[in-house]
């Protein structure tokens, strides 16, 4: 990007630095954005991670099994395929994430290349980096730099489209917005603003509209029919995969902010209003600002809606990065009104600086999220000297719904994923992740059968109150030893009262 000389726009005086120094500065700024991605990218696998490994270890014919789980296929055969080039260590899954985020901010900048000033674009592509969802999901092992790739390669699509009547062009666009869907079915909350600003690009030409809108949805049916049974198997068991509380409205104003990071541009916005280089006139393209609103704002506020008004939770920030492209292109939009380069560049190093003292120096971007590793790694070493078996609590939600399979099925069932990525030696047996009655049965038959041996139980925080429930019914027979918490998993030990009194 910054090896094109940078254009001035009409009607403004150029900026006061020479037009290659303000590229280099552009340039260095998006290194540095990109830059945070890498802080902790040897982190080790967290839960979802391990599912996408648990869904490929079967390769192809295992992939191909597991369809209905809600995960996406087209990302297991991806991660499948990079595997077997570059192997499963932890640096390397990661790095296969990041490969299609970098492709992601390039289209990003195409598209807002076609709507603004290349200034304006860089920018965009900046705030797309530095959201802290795509800085998240840039190197997490998961469908969602692919589903960041998806969607800005559809908004290029569309922003081509505008102004192209290709058959050709319509059916591609048909098979983006599909493969958005694919990638992660919740996106689908963005296809209702894609179809708003594709009807709107039309409207001067009805033909043109009914031609490429018929050959757009004909295409996206037919790449929308691998995903159905996966739909299906979504609707008919929503309520199992319930695992965040009722969003708050401060977790949308967040998002759209970017963490606050909106203060920066409302005081350059002032800045340039006090200096009257603000123009809203010159930017009067409502198509533009259609594009850039209903990007952000359709899809954050469907899920928004749908996890207030209902049960069904999923304002989590993962799923909210569908709407991160059209907030990127937001904040470009309202950039773009600061009618002096000079302004908007002074904007742009002030945004990286700040971002970039927060990413390096506040806690929260210094861990991906909690792993199972080192309490697996403790429990094996622990429990491999007598071959003890480890109680496991589930951290699946979806396990709270499910009856414990026992032996060779625990494996195959995939209710505990990190055994997937990190070994287990010694017998394992499953728990879900509350405190139900399948919860106190599994239990229950756990402990008759190991009434006379040691073993461990592990759980994560939501599982606590089982360890606890644990502790109280095997009191008679057991005494209990807190061996450690590692990133919030509880390792317990529990030793007969015959063993531990002989010990004494």
């Amino acid at each position: 990007m910054s090896g094109v000389q940078m254009e001035a726009p009409q009607g403004q005086q150029p900026g006061s630095l020479p037009e290659s120094l303000q590229a280099t500065i552009y340039a260095l700024a998006l290194a540095v954005s990109i830059s945070t991605w890498f802080i902790v990218i040897r982190a080790p696998l967290w839960l979802d991670e391990t599912v996408s490994l648990f869904l490929i270890k079967g390769g192809w014919a295992g992939i191909m099994s597991r369809q209905v789980w809600p995960d996406s296929p087209a990302y297991s055969c991806l991660l499948w395929l990079w595997t077997k080039v570059m192997g499963t260590g932890a640096l390397m899954l990661r790095i296969s994430s990041v490969l299609p985020m970098l492709a992601a901010v390039y289209l990003l900048y195409r598209a807002a290349r076609e709507l603004f000033d290349q200034d304006v674009a860089i920018i965009a592509a900046i705030v797309f980096c530095l959201h802290p969802i795509i800085i998240f999901a840039a190197i997490d092992v998961r469908p969602y730099a692919f589903a960041s790739l998806a969607i800005n390669a559809t908004i290029l699509c569309l922003v081509h489209l505008r102004h192209n009547n290709s058959n050709w062009l319509a059916a591609l666009f048909g098979l983006l917005a599909a493969s958005i869907v694919e990638f992660q079915l919740l996106f689908a909350a963005i296809l209702p603003a894609l179809a708003v600003c594709f009807i709107a690009s039309k409207l001067d030409d009805r033909k043109i509209l009914w031609r490429q809108l018929g050959i757009a949805l004909f295409v996206f049916a037919l790449a929308f029919l691998p995903a159905i049974p996966r739909l299906q198997y979504m609707l008919h068991t929503s309520g199992t995969h319930v695992f965040s509380e009722a969003p708050r409205l401060l977790q949308l104003v967040s998002t759209i902010t970017v963490r606050g990071l909106g203060i920066v541009l409302v005081v350059f916005v002032f800045v340039a209003a006090a200096r009257r280089r603000l123009d809203l006139r010159n930017h009067s393209d409502r198509w533009t600002v259609l594009l850039c609103t209903s990007l952000a704002l359709v899809p954050i506020l469907i899920l928004y809606g749908l996890s207030v008004g209902t049960s069904i939770h999923v304002f989590v920030p993962r799923y909210r990065l569908v709407a991160v492209p059209g907030i990127a292109l937001c904040w470009a939009l309202v950039v773009s009104w600061i009618n002096f380069r000079g302004v908007r560049l002074l904007f742009c190093t002030a945004l990286v600086v700040v971002a970039a003292c927060v990413c390096f120096t506040a806690p929260s971007f210094h861990r991906h999220i909690y792993s199972w590793k080192d309490a697996l790694a403790f429990a094996e070493q622990n429990a491999s000297a007598d071959n003890a078996p480890v109680l496991i609590c589930s951290d699946l939600p979806e396990a709270d719904h499910m009856r414990m399979p026992v032996g060779p099925a625990i494996e195959e069932s995939g209710i505990l994923p990190p055994l997937s990525y990190y070994k287990l030696t010694v017998p394992v047996a499953p728990l879900p992740r509350a405190l139900n009655e399948e919860a106190i049965r599994a239990g229950s038959v756990f402990l008759q059968e190991q009434a006379q041996r040691r073993f461990l139980a592990i759980a994560f925080v939501e599982s606590y109150g089982t360890l606890d429930w644990l502790t109280k019914a095997a009191a008679a027979t057991h005494t209990v030893h807190e061996l450690g918490v590692f990133d919030g998993v509880k390792v317990l030990e529990f030793v007969p009262r015959t063993q531990a009194d002989a010990q004494r």
